[in-house]
């Protein structure tokens, strides 16, 4: 949106509310304006701004370094000649996290080596972009986890943790299935989380 076309007040009540200043909120803007010292509001509102995105810009740290996805799985480091285009456009259409809110899970099969984990990964850390909560885990640590936390008597406490993740990114879930086959996953389902992202060796 241009400079031209937001206004200040408005923009102002928008950006104090989002910082949980509640009564500044709707006072600032209106009585600078009221005031005429327009001037002083952009001026604010230009300081205000640049709050937004350094809180923006943090929260976007806290997440990357809490979902301990892999270093360097994103889609600029995916070799897209190698894909098929429309499997590369169902990548990008994951990442803009609209099946989040759908609460689907999503498949990936084929041979090892092809790049289903680093697909999922990138998915996550464009996702993280925006703002989405994302956990990467191996499937077989995942298990392990869940397994100490029911022998130390906190499980509640572990699953909660889970649940209030958008996306869970599992990694190799088929070495932990009886049969013995390997792959990798990530799952969803909304409101408890869900997000599944499997992706099996054939």
């Amino acid at each position: 949106m241009k400079a031209a076309q937001i206004d200040p007040v408005e923009r102002t009540n928008e950006l104090l509310a989002g910082f949980n200043l509640g009564t500044a909120a709707p006072e600032l803007g209106p009585r600078l304006e009221s005031a005429g010292h327009r001037d002083a509001l952009l001026v604010v509102l230009e300081v205000l701004e640049l709050e937004a995105e350094a809180r923006a810009q943090r929260k976007i740290t806290r997440l990357r370094r809490a979902a301990q996805i892999p270093p360097g799985k994103t889609f600029e480091t995916i070799d897209a000649s190698t894909l098929p285009a429309p499997l590369m456009r169902k990548l990008r259409e994951l990442a803009r996290g609209e099946f989040l809110e759908r609460a689907e899970n999503t498949l990936a099969f084929g041979l090892p080596g092809v790049g289903k984990s680093h697909a999922a990964c990138a998915i996550g850390n464009a996702l993280i972009e925006l703002g989405h909560s994302v956990l990467f885990r191996p499937a077989y640590q995942l298990v392990q986890e869940l397994l100490a936390a029911k022998r130390d008597l906190v499980l509640p406490q572990k699953l909660r943790r889970l649940d209030s993740i958008e996306l869970l990114i599992l990694d190799d879930i088929g070495y932990v299935t009886e049969s013995g086959r390997s792959g990798s996953s990530f799952h969803f389902d909304r409101g408890t989380l869900r997000a599944t992202l499997a992706a099996d060796h054939q």
